[in-house]
């Protein structure tokens, strides 16, 4: 997958049921802490509109007009306070977080769960508490990988010559930092950059916080707003947090699959079967009810959020048939790319193989039979035809 994101929060606050919702994998459920252990991975899709819909043509590829483009999704291990120092299963949730691009941060919205994840009364846990605290533990595990070594590293640095930038790099690389993350995150600090050695615990934890958030951005699904009280989902929502029921998600998912009802993931309403008891017509009214007011169950709206604004991503659509749009098998739109944006044409032809990429000359847009070169800045939903020596 080009882009993996995490699952992650405290215990029992619904991570694995919003991973069902958004795979449908079958993973274990209960109401208490720890259900998860070692970390579920699965394919997870982002909504968009096809392309198919403007060209008047039909794809294949798409459920009236919405076509789904798979990511990589994995449900880790709860969090608790104090991980970083290993408390729970906190090493396992740290090391399964490197491989995400970015985090949805689910929080148990109807404060039925304590901060260590334990199930307590409905309303008597303040959810805003549980926001702060991942971002603490994932800072802090950040800088307990540099301190190890701060002393003769930054010493290193300075007798040596060494590059900063690219020190620091090398020390987080299994935390999934890049240089250019350590690049961007001193650009924006203030640090002494020739006397690394004299960075105080302080200043390397505010390095550490800032490559957090720009190695692992986090949105905050505040999750189980179908127990929740008002007043805490407005709480959330005013904190940045989308209302998220995945409960509801999965219901609906494999109400769908059945045949119960017709749902697109991601619509604020579904079509029921004729065919429905009384028992089943009355389960999907409260469902109904909760996602007219919500505007949907949240699922879909997180994980689009997420990599088209916190990644940045676009989808492109390579093709080697411009005129009709197809493959050189006559599939229409067959393949839908994500790519960071501001990628090219060339940076398109290496994802679709290193040699066509070795082989770049030009490319075309399928729409316009416009020449692009190299230097085109692709956009979200272009139809692209690559030309290449072979």
């Amino acid at each position: 997958m080009a882009v993996s994101i995490a699952l992650a929060g405290k215990p029992n606050s619904g991570k694995s049921t919003f991973f069902k919702a958004t795979t449908l994998a079958n993973v274990e459920i209960a109401n208490y802490p720890f259900t998860t252990i070692d970390a579920n991975h699965g394919v997870a899709y982002i909504r968009t509109t096809c392309p198919c819909v403007g060209l008047n043509l039909k794809c294949g590829n798409c459920r009236d007009g919405v076509r789904f483009v798979p990511i990589g999704m994995i449900d880790v291990a709860g969090l608790v306070p104090e991980a970083h120092k290993g408390r729970g299963l906190g090493n396992a949730f740290l090391d399964n977080l490197r491989q995400a691009k970015a985090i949805i941060h689910v929080i148990d919205a109807s404060g039925g769960t304590d901060i260590e994840g334990n199930p307590v009364s409905v309303g008597s846990h303040d959810p805003l508490e549980d926001i702060k605290f991942l971002e603490h533990e994932i800072t802090m595990w950040i800088f307990g990988i540099l301190k190890r070594n701060w002393d003769r590293l930054s010493r290193k640095i300075q007798a040596e010559g060494l590059k900063l930038e690219e020190t620091i790099a090398g020390q987080l690389e299994g935390a999934g930092i890049r240089e250019s993350h350590v690049r961007t995150a001193l650009a924006k600090l203030k640090l002494p950059r020739d006397k690394p050695h004299v960075w105080t615990d302080e200043q390397i934890t505010e390095l550490s916080d800032m490559l957090r958030a720009e190695s692992k951005p986090l949105i905050i699904a505040a999750n189980k707003i179908d127990m929740a009280p008002q007043q805490n989902i407005e709480r959330l929502v005013k904190a940045g947090a989308i209302p998220v029921s995945a409960a509801a998600e999965v219901a609906l998912r494999l109400a769908d699959k059945s045949g119960a009802v017709k749902y697109i993931p991601g619509d604020n309403d579904f079509i029921e079967s004729p065919d429905l008891s009384d028992a089943q017509r009355e389960a999907l009214l409260k469902i109904r009810t909760l996602i007219k007011k919500n505007n949907g169950t949240g699922i879909q709206r997180c994980v689009d959020e997420t990599v088209f604004r916190l990644l940045d991503r676009i989808i492109v659509y390579p093709v080697e048939d411009e005129n009709r749009f197809t493959d050189k098998s006559g599939r229409i739109l067959p393949d839908a790319f994500l790519l960071k944006r501001g990628s090219t044409p060339k940076d398109l032809a290496f994802m679709v193989h290193t040699d066509i990429g070795k082989g770049f000359l030009y490319a075309v847009d399928a729409r316009t039979r416009m020449r692009l070169g190299d230097k085109y800045e692709l956009k979200n939903g272009d139809i692209i035809k690559i030309v290449a020596v072979k």
